[in-house]
């Protein structure tokens, strides 16, 4: 019983650090795809607009792997290697919707996340960010 307990918090700590490595790249993403420096921005200027933009690929992230830990049906090493890949998938299509957003629209969609005055875009770059992560979470059942 406890060896069981034991095997299951150990299998639990390996999802969340791939959960974090994932969201650590998402991190990256969102810094790569925007001006400045994102934790200068989110944690020193306080910008809502950027705090928000990575608060849904977070999030995005969350959606993915939590989907990826449920259909893994208690297959640990086939679960860790679907965990990666959707998330990395996900995290690689919010890059392209952001890509897609800024060419579509008008100006520079990193520079408008970035002013510190509140923008409605970044509404519509966190929903597309959702929305992406949304589809392929459900693509993995």
């Amino acid at each position: 019983m406890v060896s069981d307990v034991f095997g299951e918090v150990g299998i639990a700590a390996t999802y969340g650090l791939v959960g974090l490595v994932l969201m650590a790249l998402g991190f990256v993403l969102v810094d790569v795809l925007t001006p400045g420096n994102l934790r200068e921005q989110v944690w020193v200027q306080r910008n809502r607009n950027a705090a928000i933009l990575l608060a849904s690929n977070l999030l995005g992230v969350g959606i993915i792997v939590a989907t990826a830990i449920a259909a893994s049906q208690g297959n640990w090493a086939e679960g860790l290697l679907s965990t990666a890949a959707y998330g990395i998938l996900g995290l690689v299509l919010m890059g392209v919707s952001f890509v897609v957003l800024d060419a579509v629209t008008p100006g520079s969609l990193g520079e408008v996340l970035m002013q510190q005055e509140a923008n409605p875009a970044v509404y519509v770059n966190a929903a597309s960010h959702i929305s992406v992560s949304a589809i392929v979470a459900v693509a993995i059942f």
